[in-house]
């Protein structure tokens, strides 16, 4: 089984745990401290909130680029219907996420993003399981 550990600094770990919680992402208590915080997303992807100090010791002596930078990444997690998206972009608003867009529906494909208390992004989206299943995606209108 392949997983995937999304490795995320954080100014504040306490506050980015209690904004994943509050997604609904479990937080692992055998791998969460003060400098660190892991949520379950699900059984094969989980966030890890870790302080810039524990953070940058995994850099090798490169360092952490400031986050007035600019984005260098787009986290993007699917889910099951277009009502599961709504939801989890409610969640995530209602727990101090800031909203990056309005819904982008492209009738076979649904997505809007949302940034955590750290800037990270993530995008939520549903894409019609016909569409997948038939191995053509139809083109998607620019805006």
């Amino acid at each position: 089984m392949t997983m995937i550990f999304l490795n995320l600094p954080s100014t504040d770990v306490a506050k980015g745990s209690a904004f994943f919680s509050a997604l609904g992402w479990e937080r692992n208590a055998q791998f969460s401290d003060e400098n660190t915080a892991s949520h379950v997303i699900d059984e094969n992807i989980v966030v890890m909130l870790l302080d810039h100090e524990k953070f940058t010791s995994f850099l090798k002596g490169d360092t952490l680029a400031p986050r007035s930078a600019g984005i260098s990444a787009i986290y993007c997690l699917s889910r099951d219907s277009r009502d599961a998206v709504d939801e989890l972009i409610s969640k995530a608003v209602a727990a101090g996420g800031q909203l990056l867009e309005e819904p982008q529906d492209h009738g076979f494909m649904y997505g809007q993003s949302f940034a955590d208390p750290d800037g990270h992004v993530f995008e939520i989206m549903w894409m019609d399981p016909a569409v997948i299943a038939s191995g053509e995606v139809p083109e998607v209108a620019s805006a």
